[in-house]
């Protein structure tokens, strides 16, 4: 069985964090992803995942809080992390012309030899804006990682899809980049507008059951991450998605 592990910013809205991980335990789950807001207390966090039987081995951290590189390590430190990935930057900070695409992806250099240096792996985790072409016909995401070419790939596959491009067409091209990758699903046309159009893993129009193996070809990807980015049942998802992935092998 590949090893699903659960993003939790798909359960941000659960009341109970505590009761939530003794859930996630309960269905099999033995990995987690954090995000930003999370980290406030890491040493508590740590303590309540291990409760759990829970690791997190890659977490999320947005571009403020990476800029104090050693506050973040030392989150990282903490939790026992293995990856941090920077997943996301605001509308206005995204220009039409390449040229706020070569900062960002410049300052994630910078940041990259940080962390990297300090023995951890180090990425950018895309949405969909990322496939949009600039005013230049390029793409974002190809400005970032060839502008940034040490750093890594968490290859959220649906939102690349919602971007109009084709996953398995930038695994071939960045496969030794992509270190993890979210698993997400896509409702078919018209269908869950009270979740944003995403689905459960494995009850949308993706086709994971036979992408994980493409995935598992032609990436690198160590690390599975399920997510959701508007469940209106955060249990429901998590319980019917690593029920899908218990049947890969």
């Amino acid at each position: 069985m590949t090893v699903l592990s659960f993003q939790l910013y798909s359960a941000r809205n659960y009341p109970n964090q505590s009761e939530f991980f003794a859930k996630l335990s309960s269905l099999g789950y033995t990995q987690v992803e954090g995000f930003g807001g999370l980290y406030a207390d890491a040493p508590a966090l740590a303590a309540e995942l291990k409760k759990n039987g829970l690791a997190m081995p890659t977490g999320h951290f947005g571009l403020d809080q990476l800029q104090d590189t050693d506050k973040a390590l030392k989150i990282a430190e903490t939790i026992g992390m293995k990856r941090l990935y920077c997943p996301f930057i605001m509308p206005d900070q995204r220009t039409a012309d390449d040229s706020g695409w070569i900062k960002l992806a410049e300052t994630l250099a910078a940041i990259g030899e940080k962390v990297t240096a300090a023995g951890y792996g180090f990425g950018w985790h895309n949405h969909d804006f990322e496939f949009v072409p600039t005013t230049s016909g390029r793409l974002p995401m190809d400005i970032i990682l060839e502008t940034a070419p040490k750093i890594e790939w968490e290859c959220d596959v649906a939102w690349v899809i919602r971007g109009k491009a084709d996953p398995v067409a930038w695994f071939d091209k960045y496969g030794s980049r992509i270190t993890a990758v979210h698993v997400k699903d896509l409702a078919a046309p018209g269908e869950n507008p009270e979740e944003s159009g995403w689905a459960d893993v494995g009850h949308g129009v993706v086709g994971w059951d036979d992408l994980i193996k493409t995935v598992q070809a032609k990436t690198k990807a160590q690390y599975f991450v399920a997510e959701h980015d508007n469940p209106t049942d955060a249990v429901r998802f998590a319980t019917r998605s690593i029920a899908t992935a218990k049947n890969w092998k």
